[in-house]
């Protein structure tokens, strides 16, 4: 009969968390994976730390693979971005004024928008803690393997039941937060590509940068 150490024992307890935390992310991934498409209502709040200001927005998220993606502020004031076919929106309706990029602008926000369209290959891309369950909810911290002044630590809850995310916390460099609560989630939902498409009306002024690559928003994309 084999006699376990206990340093053995010790070893192999301290490896469940990790372990537990890589399945919850494998299988977190895999339900991502098998979604083409996801309509669903946000809730965001941003936290400025070294103001301590709080900006909350409300809205609705659009997006079907491979990267079409529809970002719809309705409150406190309207606001849309569109990651299209061919270009990158940013829509302000109330001052009547749009902005054309090219989709190398959406570069900027690749590490966020990976992790709320279930792209980001988790375990390879994350070290990741998982910080505990509470009911149908399991608590995941990531931290990033490449360094990114946007993206330091990232916590995700995750629904047990449908694999799918229903909040995530974005810290930055500077330890800036960016939060949002997903409510209404609709994996499948059929999204026809008009959906993804922009028309300015005739008395919006538009400003075009879509032919210059190196041109990006003057705020972050999503934040």
């Amino acid at each position: 009969m084999k006699i376990v150490s206990c340093a053995a024992i010790l070893l192999l307890l301290s490896n469940v968390p990790a372990f537990a935390a890589s399945r919850t992310a494998e299988r977190l991934q895999q339900r991502y994976a098998s979604v083409d498409s996801m309509r669903a209502e946000f809730t965001q709040t941003l936290l400025h730390k070294e103001s301590g200001s709080r900006e909350r927005r409300s809205g609705v998220m659009s997006f079907k693979k491979p990267m079409l993606l529809r970002w719809e502020n309705r409150q406190p004031a309207p606001e849309l971005l569109l990651v299209g076919k061919d270009a990158v929106w940013n829509v302000f309706p109330e001052e009547k004024t749009a902005f054309k990029y090219s989709l190398d602008a959406a570069g900027g926000a690749s590490d966020f928008v990976r992790l709320i369209t279930g792209r980001a290959h988790l375990n390879r891309d994350f070290d990741i803690e998982e910080e505990g369950r509470e009911g149908e909810s399991a608590t995941l911290r990531l931290y990033p393997r490449k360094a990114s002044q946007a993206v330091v630590e990232v916590l995700l809850w995750v629904d047990l039941k449908t694999f799918l995310i229903r909040k995530l916390r974005v810290y930055d460099f500077y330890g800036n937060e960016n939060e949002m609560v997903f409510s209404r989630q609709e994996p499948g939902v059929k999204l026809p590509d008009s959906v993804f498409i922009y028309k300015p009306q005739k008395s919006f002024t538009v400003e075009d940068h879509s032919r210059n690559p190196a041109a990006v928003p003057q705020k972050p994309l999503f934040q």
